[in-house]
């Protein structure tokens, strides 16, 4: 066996290999007529698949013409800014509300929410001993691996884990919804405790709680939460339930579970979807830009030194020097993001609450400039606008999350979204997802070993 020094000198030079092999261009995908990225230059999708559960709407037709519009977005024909506002300020269950519609095609009567929160309440448990042997043992700090670790590990638990019958399934997705916020806060107080040496919390559900509420409950050390704390995290979780069939982790549901795979796996292939930077780890970058910011202009209400500062990070002279006001833009968007534009209302309510009034001028601040500066410096062919990652970890600072959960609280609200369109995918189809590729490697001769 070599040793590691030489060993790892063998993977430098193998790794080069790779390297110095040929790149693709941007003149090879259109010569051959593939949308990168499964869009073209101008933004426009492959169409992929059929959806009923939801719509997101960047364009309308004017004279026969596609232009841009105020986004807005859709669950199974409902408008979400529709939901938020008819928002029940006693209930705090916004989200069960729009989990059901997604799940069930229709918004339930007051009857049919309290039998469905009686469900997922009576669904808030784990397996006995799941806790210490699968959650506490090997923390941690990345907790979306641990959450895909213990989804997949659920496997186990589960006598009837490849049934893909309508109501097995059903029940495995309402399971899965129930308990991934106990995984994920589980999970960091893990961590926190083996990796940083701080006390233990694991605080129960409560069954009179909704889900927001005992992520609240279940993280803070005095279980303590105020009802606006409540009301924007279950908001939060209600705007990033769902977005459409064609969103990484989403498109990752079907392809996944067109294969006949499980609910376990096909969650955990969504979960590691989600997890990347450019998916839903992007309210990370959000804060991480925004601490910049504020290390390096001095006047947050400068306007011009602010735009200044800006510049330089567009301009690939700041921050992470990758040219990127994080937060500001959207595949499908153009004029606004919908979730972003409710949102923003909850946040400043919030920010008073919370005494931070001067951040969310300066967000807003940065949301203005930043728009401005992107219209003047680069080529774009639509509007650019905040999304909703603008301002959703702000939100979460705000409510004492630590960094690490801000992606798992993404999760937690993603997992309705994911379980109506496995659900759609087993309904609707029986054939495998398998997009087709266009080859450029030619042909070669083989030749035998002692001859290359």
């Amino acid at each position: 066996m070599k040793k590691i020094e030489e060993f790892s000198k063998e993977i430098k030079k193998l790794s080069q290999i790779i390297e110095s092999m040929p790149k693709f261009t941007p003149e090879n995908y259109v010569e051959n007529q593939v949308k990168r990225g499964l869009r073209d230059e101008k933004g426009a999708g492959v169409v992929a698949g059929l959806t009923d559960i939801s719509d997101v709407i960047a364009k309308k037709e004017v004279n026969g013409e596609m232009v841009f519009c105020p986004g807005e977005l859709y669950y199974r024909g409902i408008n979400v800014k529709d939901m938020i506002s008819g928002y029940d300020e006693k209930m705090h269950s916004g989200f069960e509300e729009a989990t059901y519609l997604l799940l069930f095609g229709k918004l339930p009567n007051e009857t049919q929410l309290k039998n469905f929160r009686e469900v997922i309440a009576n669904l808030y448990k784990l397996p006995r001993n799941f806790v210490r042997d699968v959650i506490m043992k090997g923390a941690s700090k990345d907790i979306m691996n641990s959450l895909a670790r213990s989804i997949l590990t659920l496997y186990s638990y589960d006598s009837h884990a490849m049934d893909n019958s309508l109501e097995n399934v059903l029940r495995q997705c309402l399971s899965l919804i129930a308990v991934t916020p106990m995984l994920a806060v589980y999970a960091y107080s893990a961590h926190m405790h083996y990796n940083e040496n701080k006390s233990l919390i694991i605080h129960k559900p409560k069954a009179e709680y909704s889900i927001a509420e005992n992520v609240l409950h279940m993280l803070r050390v005095d279980s303590k939460f105020t009802s606006l704390e409540a009301k924007v995290l279950d908001i939060a979780f209600i705007l990033h339930a769902e977005h459409g069939g064609g969103n990484n982790s989403t498109f990752t549901t079907h392809v996944v579970t067109s294969s006949g795979t499980d609910t376990y796996s096909t969650i955990t292939a969504s979960l590691c979807s989600l997890k990347g930077p450019r998916h839903g780890g992007a309210n990370i970058k959000v804060m991480e830009m925004f601490a910049d910011i504020k290390k390096h202009v001095h006047d947050w209400k400068n306007k011009t030194e602010l735009k200044r500062y800006l510049a330089q990070i567009l301009e690939g002279k700041a921050f992470d020097k990758a040219g990127l006001i994080y937060g500001m833009g959207h595949a499908v968007y153009s004029v606004s993001d919908p979730r972003a534009e409710v949102f923003k209302q909850f946040v400043e309510q919030l920010a008073v609450e919370k005494g931070r009034v001067k951040e969310f001028e300066l967000y807003k601040n940065v949301e203005e400039l930043s728009r401005e500066l992107i219209m003047e410096k680069r080529k774009i062919f639509k509007g650019v606008s905040a999304n909703v990652d603008f301002y959703s970890g702000f939100v979460y600072n705000m409510l004492g999350l630590p960094l690490e959960l801000y992606t798992p609280m993404f999760a937690v609200a993603r997992m309705s979204g994911w379980s109506a369109h496995r659900i759609e995918e087993l309904q609707n189809t029986g054939k495998i997802i398998r997009p087709a590729y266009v080859s450029l490697n030619g042909r070669k001769e083989y030749k035998p070993l002692n001859e290359r």
